[in-house]
């Protein structure tokens, strides 16, 4: 896992290795001031001799500034390391997210994707500031300044010795309490976040069944639980504090104890003891550093995980070694297909598939709630992969197409329409970037769009609200449409794309699309009948399966299924 996120430091290689090279500079700075400054005192003060107490001044005075200088220094190569890291780790998530197949996706909740990116990598950006400065600066002046102690008193340094293992169990202890507590409230953080986005996305839905108070018992419910959770790590975690300050109060009254003794008898001096005081204010320090340490790893490492999740989940759909980058027509074979959500062809949603599509066709899909019409044609993008069978498009198996190449080919306008935050020109050019001012107009005379967008005071420039929630569900629909057409491609998928238009315009979407387009394929799935009852053909699909495939003459007359739902719609027309 470590090695994996080491490989987002990258070009910021230098500013983290210069970044502990200028903290142990500054280490051997400041332990080295306590020693010039018993000496300064023993040889200096207690002798009169002022010209030794002025050289002893000036070193120390060289000795802190440079210190001050290494400790700046320092700090800003491991600003520039740390945040660097954070970008490049946020870049490879989303660039491998970018890679996710349907099923991919399928495994990661939406808020839990953003969390990572936000809130986990800002954790481990900070660890990873405590790992290149203060893990080095820690163990550095633990090390120097423990090597000191024994050089000035050997007696006096065993007691450090006898110390610092008791804080480090009880260091250990907590770690191994609190972590546990943080895997737990950082999955709550996704719940929460989840909480907060649908209700963002849902507010009119909220606001027109006046549920609101329900909304908030919610949110309060899981922010509760989040803060029980952080509370019960935050106890134990609090427990650092008072266990170090013990640690060092019982060092200093032994070292005091102990060094008094031994300068009434001649075994110590008055700087020597002074000295003392310094370095284990230095040590019992550099541990209060290792605990922060770990308090920083205990909550990082859960983030880290949870990142590292994201970094190596592996597309389930990939290129082939060779692809084939030309797509013949637009004609569409599906070879005893079967397939399955979770892989196991015994829980198919479709069952033994099989269908010829001619090149410029237009085809009808009608069916149930939950019969597979959609699941049917995201397998022809290659949305997702069958679990067994073949589909093919002009002639060739889509697994051996370059994603690119199929995909560019195929035009399909799912069932929840998406537009993003920008205007409707730059909408529109996600179907062709440099598609022309004239292209767009023609896309969207097509579509019925073209008269709806001249209506707003800024036409096609008109800024779309993120989701495209300043406009209709008609509207937004006629928009991805045009989008998709503006492709030019050899595929036209519509996934019931225009359930919000009234009948009069989808009639004259059908329309346009047999004058404009008659040598793209055109599947279309839909509830009413009226929208697919021109077409070629129309496959109904049940529970999976094809139940038929004819005219809308010959379904109306042979098949039970397709004329129950022309009769009951004719019905409910009339009345």
């Amino acid at each position: 896992m470590i090695r994996r996120l080491l490989k987002s430091v990258r070009e910021y290689k230098k500013p983290s290795l210069l970044a502990p090279i200028l903290v142990a500079c500054e280490v051997v700075m400041e332990v080295l001031m306590p020693f010039l400054m018993s000496k300064l005192i023993d040889k200096g003060i207690d002798q009169s001799n002022m010209n030794y107490v002025w050289k002893m001044g000036i070193l120390l005075l060289v000795c802190m500034f440079a210190s001050m200088a290494f400790g700046a220094l320092s700090g800003r190569e491991a600003a520039k390391a740390c945040s660097g890291f954070a970008k490049n780790l946020r870049q490879d998530m989303f660039h491998n997210l970018q890679r996710f197949s349907f099923s991919n996706i399928d495994k990661f909740k939406t808020s839990s994707i953003i969390t990572r990116l936000t809130t986990d990598v800002t954790n481990v950006q900070n660890a990873y500031q405590m790992v290149i400065r203060i893990a080095v600066r820690a163990p550095f002046m633990l090390i120097f300044a423990m090597i000191m102690c024994f050089f000035i008193n050997k007696k006096i340094a065993l007691i450090l010795l006898i110390i610092a293992p008791i804080l480090m169990l009880f260091l250990v202890i907590i770690f191994r309490y609190a972590h546990p507590i943080f895997v737990r409230m950082f999955k709550r953080f996704d719940l929460m976040n989840n909480v907060v986005q649908e209700n963002v996305r849902g507010i009119r839905v909220v606001k027109s069944f006046v549920r609101e108070d329900h909304e908030i018992d919610k949110f309060s419910s899981v922010s509760g639980d989040i803060r029980n959770d952080a509370v019960k790590a935050e106890r134990a975690i609090n427990f650092n504090s008072p266990i170090m300050m013990t640690c060092v109060y019982s060092a200093m009254l032994l070292v005091s104890w102990i060094g008094a003794r031994l300068i009434v008898n001649g075994e110590m001096t008055t700087g020597e003891l002074t000295s003392m005081f310094s370095y284990i204010m230095q040590i019992l320090s550099s541990l209060m550093m290792v605990s922060m340490i770990i308090v920083m790893i205990v909550i990082s490492k859960t983030s880290a995980e949870r990142i590292s999740e994201l970094l190596t989940e592996e597309p389930d759909i990939t290129n082939p070694s060779s692809p084939v980058t030309e797509v013949a027509d637009g004609s569409i074979d599906f070879d005893h297909v079967y397939f399955s959500y979770s892989k196991k062809k015994e829980k198919s949603c479709l069952s033994d598939f099989n269908l010829h599509i001619e090149s410029g066709e237009t085809v009808g899909i009608i069916g149930g709630t939950g019969s597979g019409k959609s699941s049917f044609v995201q397998l022809i993008p290659r949305l997702y992969d069958v679990t067994d069978g073949q589909v093919k498009v002009g002639g060739v198996d889509v697994r051996d197409y370059d994603l690119g190449t199929l995909r560019d080919t195929v035009a399909m306008v799912l069932q929840k329409n998406v537009l993003f935050s920008g205007t409707i020109k730059e909408n529109l050019r996600w179907g062709k970037p440099d598609a022309t001012d004239e292209e767009m107009k023609h896309v969207c005379e097509i579509a019925q769009a073209d008269s709806f967008i001249s209506a707003f005071p800024d036409g096609y420039d008109t800024y779309i609200e993120q989701g495209g929630a300043n406009v209709s569900g008609g509207q937004k629909q006629r928009l991805c449409i045009a989008r998709a057409l503006l492709k030019n491609p050899k595929i036209l998928i519509l996934d019931d794309s225009t359930s919000a238009v009234d009948t009069a315009t989808d009639a004259m979407i059908q329309k346009g699309f047999a004058e404009y387009i008659p040598g793209t394929t055109k599947l279309i799935i839909a509830q009413r009948v009226s929208s697919v009852e021109h077409a070629d053909k129309i496959i109904v699909i049940d529970n999976g399966e094809i139940n038929a495939v004819g005219t809308h003459e010959e379904l109306l007359r042979d098949n039970a299924i397709y004329r129950e739902v022309y009769e009951s719609q004719k019905k409910g027309g009339d009345q």
